[in-house]
């Protein structure tokens, strides 16, 4: 493992989208620390949304975006040489500076939208365009290809429970992190990094080891959902079509320090 590494990296997601499975993944490195949705209370404070424990989430979790990003932006935590942040895109509100993010690695989650409003309705009924957070992702992705000159890395859900450990590795080796085989494999249970929101939403993740394989899924929408999915779509293909896949040629470092 090279010590020389300090890197801070945000990946930037969805709800649904394997997100908590991609933490384990990187928690499960032994130089890496990492976050649970740091921006969800000030976001639920802000929105005041009604969603699965709330009130619980505001009374346990830091609740001002400026102390939140303070960490974000600043020293890797806890002598680790790697900080992965876990992030939903919509946990970003229009009044909340995003400069920070210049000075962490910026990275897109992505997963095949029928599947994931689908998956989130169920927690979620009738879930809106920006509850998705693909039209923040995307508005991420402009700002950072934008400002760094480079298309930032974007990997997709199904690519990465096809082959974990080729768009894993594909992944570190676009962010100039050394790539380790522990990310494949993780123990069961909850974490203390967990969000107190996991017991809503973690159940299956809490269950696993590793990747779940990836299985073909019939999904059936109702006419509402289904004019969502066809929104996401478009917003989903401007991502997709820049999506990491595993044994590509290495490309530049995008690592900001």
């Amino acid at each position: 493992m090279n010590a020389d590494v300090d890197i801070r990296i945000a990946m930037w997601s969805g709800p649904r989208n394997i997100s908590t499975a991609l933490m384990r993944a990187w928690d499960a490195r032994p130089d890496t620390v990492v976050t649970d949705e740091p921006l969800y209370a000030p976001y639920l404070l802000a929105t005041e949304l009604d969603h699965p424990g709330r009130a619980e989430i505001i009374a346990h979790h830091e609740t001002d975006w400026r102390a939140v990003v303070r960490r974000l932006a600043g020293s890797v935590p806890g002598g680790a040489s790697v900080f992965y942040q876990k992030h939903m895109a919509h946990h970003l509100l229009p009044d909340m500076d995003i400069g920070w993010i210049d000075r962490v690695s910026n990275c897109f989650l992505v997963r095949e939208p029928r599947e994931m409003v689908a998956s989130l309705s169920k927690v979620i009924p009738n879930p809106t365009l920006e509850q998705t957070g693909l039209p923040q992702q995307v508005a991420l992705f402009d700002r950072v290809r934008r400002t760094t000159g480079a298309v930032p890395p974007v990997i997709d859900a199904r690519d990465v429970l096809t082959d974990p450990a080729g768009v894993l590795e594909a992944l570190c080796r676009r962010l100039g992190v050394p790539w380790t085989d522990t990310m494949l494999r993780w123990p069961a249970g909850p974490r203390p990094t967990d969000g107190i929101w996991a017991k809503h939403w973690y159940d299956a993740v809490e269950r696993s080891t590793g990747f779940a394989p990836c299985r073909p899924r019939d999904v059936d929408l109702p006419a509402g959902l289904s004019d969502l999915a066809g929104r996401c779509d478009e917003l989903y293909r401007c991502l997709y079509e820049h999506r990491i896949t595993s044994g590509e040629d290495d490309a530049p470092d995008v690592r900001r320090t």
